[in-house]
């Protein structure tokens, strides 16, 4: 079952969390771009959603020069149905 979003969540958000989780397999780091081409998101658009995302802990960098990014412990513990929805907001 998919997390509901938070209230200042977009599809977007959900769909590159989705991306980096990768199902049952290895988590994924990917930059921007990939993370664009495998998705239906114009790259600037996840640029600014992987920032959001950011702010609100849920992802991280795995190498900032090169902007790689991973999933956070609490990203993790969201798409694993574990965080409150409205904890996303309250904490940020």
């Amino acid at each position: 079952m998919r997390p509901s979003l938070a209230p200042w969540m977009t599809p977007v958000d959900r769909d590159i969390l989705e991306l980096l989780q990768n199902g049952d397999r290895r988590e994924l780091i990917l930059t921007p771009g990939v993370i664009a081409a495998n998705t239906d998101w114009k790259r600037q658009t996840v640029r600014e959603h992987l920032l959001l995302l950011s702010d609100h802990d849920l992802v991280e960098y795995h190498d900032e020069p090169r902007a790689l990014y991973r999933l956070s412990e609490r990203g993790r513990s969201y798409l694993r149905g574990e965080i409150d929805v409205e904890s996303l907001t309250a904490e940020d």
